[in-house]
């Protein structure tokens, strides 16, 4: 699904995004207009899981082939089973923080509020803006700016959006309501996907992230409505085909947001619907290498979400 939007014009966007703001439908995300019907979904099934040792040594075997540091964090709401790798270790979390900072404006403006225009200006606009770029005579709705900032990773949609919340102590002040005193925010887009090895600034830990999306997508952070708009949103994403969704069954519904950092930081964190009905699953899988300008790899974070679903005992 996320696929089929690549490449839209930024007008484009905008209109589907009041169309998708509307939309608050129960059970899977809100298909966009125009959007083939999927495939017959095909069962998932569950099965024994390895030890815990065995899922130990796959992501160890993970990190040594791809030369990474690897942090992972998946919980099976269902059975309540958790796989942790490096869950406790800080990463750069990069643009996965758009997701928190979303569920942070509507949970403080709620939904009669999100209509808001912000203005703003050339001189706000910062590197990868694609969206945002075309609209700085006119401004944005701020549910406008959310839809770009989670659908294109739009930055400066992001920067707009912590401005009218207050700047990133305003978010780490409603993480910490929400039970989270580990996340560092600090700065603003581009600087805080920096990523440089030792600096706690910007930083979380899978733990953490995963304790933020459950409480923004499936506890009592939001109201429903603005529950299903923020899971509306993140499903329809351009942007992480290729991480969490690709270890995973192909026709399960992923709500998710990628990122990604300076020292080959790759990031993605999602909640995952299972095609069977059952309940959700919550991944993050974080990564870092040593070189400022290391590769990054999708492949790693998608492949760890694959040990990470055989660890929950979930095919």
């Amino acid at each position: 699904m996320p696929h089929r939007l690549r490449n839209r014009p930024a007008t484009a966007l905008v209109a589907g995004a009041l169309t998708l703001a509307v939309l608050s439908g129960c059970g899977r995300a809100t298909t966009p207009p125009g959007t083939p019907a999927p495939a017959a979904a095909t069962a998932s099934s569950t099965a024994p899981a390895p030890s815990a040792k065995t899922t130990e040594r796959r992501f160890r075997a993970l990190e040594k082939e791809f030369d990474a540091r690897l942090g992972v964090h998946a919980v099976d709401t269902g059975t309540g089973r958790e796989v942790a790798h490096g869950a406790d270790r800080r990463f750069a979390y990069a643009s996965t923080f758009k997701a928190l900072l979303a569920g942070a404006i509507l949970r403080t403006h709620g939904m009669d509020g999100i209509d808001k225009v912000v203005r703003y200006t050339e001189a706000d606009l910062v590197t990868y803006s694609p969206v945002t770029e075309d609209f700085t005579d006119t401004g944005m709705s701020l549910r406008e700016l959310c839809a770009a900032t989670l659908w294109y990773s739009d930055n400066t949609a992001a920067n707009v959006l912590l401005r009218e919340l207050g700047g990133p102590d305003a978010l780490e002040k409603v993480l910490e309501e929400l039970g989270d005193d580990v996340t560092e925010m600090d700065r603003i887009e581009p600087d805080l996907s920096e990523g440089k090895p030792g600096d706690i600034r910007d930083t979380s830990t899978p733990r953490a992230l995963t304790a933020g999306l459950r409480a923004f997508l499936l506890g009592d952070a939001l109201e429903r409505r603005e529950r299903d708009l923020l899971r509306t949103w993140m499903a329809t994403n351009t942007t992480g085909e290729t991480l969490i969704a690709a270890g995973l069954p192909r026709d399960w519904t992923v709500a998710d947001k990628s990122g990604t950092a300076g020292y080959g930081g790759r990031n993605d964190i999602a909640v995952v619907w299972p095609d069977d009905g059952g309940n959700p699953i919550l991944f993050t899988v974080l990564s870092s290498r040593d070189e400022k300008d290391a590769e990054r790899r999708d492949a790693l974070i998608a492949r760890a979400a694959t040990v990470a679903l055989e660890g929950l005992g979930r095919r």
